[in-house]
């Protein structure tokens, strides 16, 4: 949002705390329409505030405009390889706080550029505000002067229903997701729920790859296929870090399952400690491609708009169903054929046909998809419980043979660790065939035919 203001404008009360620096932005300015600000302080001190939980970061001076490598670092998904140089035309700014102490958002006061003088605008950067926060705080710009700029406070553009304006959309969500955690995969934070940075990132590149796919009679294959390989290379950096993360939370819940028949908790650490060591080595792997220039170079394609063909002008309630049959049919295929009998990897391959169909399904128009992709959704549910504990019971037996196959203890309770993942299994396999039944149901698959 943006306001304009005259001669002698001072910022109103907003309940937060003044900000008395130099920032440091793109030419462009790509870090403030991300929300994040970078800034100098007096004392050549360096402060980050990143868009989650008002999350800041403090860097001792690197010299006069010289930011540090670390925060450069945290940057790197939203600058993209441009340079940052000092945003001259700030005279103050204010960070509004939320009653748990976060922050809501950056309002600054401009001055005309180059002349640090007059103030002539005031610009509100939301952090992590709501829409209500950040009304609340354009009544109190309002309310001492400040007049909204017909530019940056123009309403929402008029609503495109076209194939390739759901797809466009479909394909920031996937690029968004992987910006918004990019810097916190850096730091190697988990988030407040308990999830984590990397898990995030490798959901939006499992979408934009899957998305990619199924609508690739929209898009133009010499701009999709390269991207959709790229985004494979860095799904598995991702993928080795996230199956350790999977790994090690399901270790101590497998271990605790039984309180009746403990297991051996010396052994349970080693084996925690072995997969720690491992999960550090992934995470230095996804550290390596995510500070590459080929990682730079996909971003910088993703984030332009993608290039359309074929009947993407048409509504998208006339196209979208037609691409999404084709997963839905090898979904089916894969499904039906389940047996309690099939190996593992049989069953993984049908949860990954399931995640494929609910990303298709998510961005049809109308509320019979939407019932669709949720139902298909807790049938993957199942098969990634499943996935997860077969995973889960080769690992323990595995480990526990690498570090000491002499270990006897190690040995048993390797052993009853394999056990309950296998009950687990077992138990999936079992619950699938009612979910999926939920799933076919004629009055939720009748738009598909």
């Amino acid at each position: 949002m943006r306001f304009s203001v005259g001669d002698g404008f001072t910022l109103p009360d907003l309940d937060g705390r003044d900000v008395d620096a130099t920032f440091h932005d793109t030419p462009d300015g790509a870090l403030a329409r991300a929300g994040v600000s970078l800034r100098q302080h007096g004392d050549g001190t360096w402060t980050l505030l990143l868009p989650r939980r008002g999350r800041e970061l403090h860097s001792q001076a690197a010299g006069a405009g010289v930011v540090p490598p670390d925060l450069l670092d945290a940057v790197t998904a939203f600058r993209r390889g441009a340079d940052l140089g000092a945003v001259r035309t700030v005279r103050s700014a204010v960070h509004v706080s939320s009653a748990a102490g976060g922050v809501l958002a950056e309002v600054r006061l401009l001055s005309e550029r180059g002349t640090g003088r007059r103030p002539r605008r005031v610009e509100v950067l939301p952090v992590d505000g709501t829409p209500e926060d950040l009304a609340r705080i354009a009544g109190a710009l309002t309310a001492a002067g400040a007049v909204p700029d017909p530019d940056g406070a123009a309403g929402p553009p008029e609503p495109d229903d076209s194939a390739g304006a759901v797809l466009t959309d479909a394909l920031r969500d996937g690029v968004a997701r992987i910006l918004r955690h990019d810097a916190f995969a850096r730091l190697r934070e988990t988030m407040p729920n308990g999830d984590t940075p990397v898990h995030q990132m490798r959901v939006g590149t499992r979408r934009l790859r899957s998305d990619l796919q199924t609508f690739q009679a929209l898009l133009d294959p010499a701009w999709s296929r390269p991207l959709r390989a790229e985004l494979g290379r860095l799904a598995g950096a991702l993928g080795g870090a996230r199956d350790i993360e999977v790994m090690r939370a399901r270790l101590h819940v497998t271990a605790a399952a039984d309180p009746l028949v403990a297991v051996d908790a010396e052994s349970v650490g080693r084996i925690d400690a072995a997969l720690a060591g491992r999960q550090e080595t992934a995470l230095s792997a996804l550290d390596e491609a995510l500070r590459s220039p080929r990682y730079v170079q996909l971003l910088d394609a993703l984030t332009r708009p993608p290039r359309l063909v074929g009947r993407h002008g048409a509504p998208a309630g006339r196209v979208l169903p037609g691409l999404v049959r084709k997963p839905w049919r090898q979904l089916v295929a894969g499904a039906d054929a389940l047996t309690p009998e099939l190996p593992d990897d049989d069953w993984h391959e049908v949860r990954k046909l399931a995640k494929r169909a609910r990303y298709a399904f998510s961005w049809v128009p109308g509320p019979e998809a939407a019932v669709l992709a949720k139902r298909v959704a807790k049938a993957q549910k199942v098969l990634g419980e499943h996935q997860d504990a077969a995973t889960a019971a080769d690992t323990w037996l595995f480990v526990a043979r690498f570090l000491d196959r002499g270990d006897h203890r190690l040995a048993v309770t390797a052993g009853r660790l394999f056990e309950r993942e296998r009950a687990a299994v077992t138990r999936a396999r079992a619950a699938f065939p009612a979910v999926w039944a939920a799933v076919c149901e004629e009055n939720t698959t009748a738009w598909l035919k």
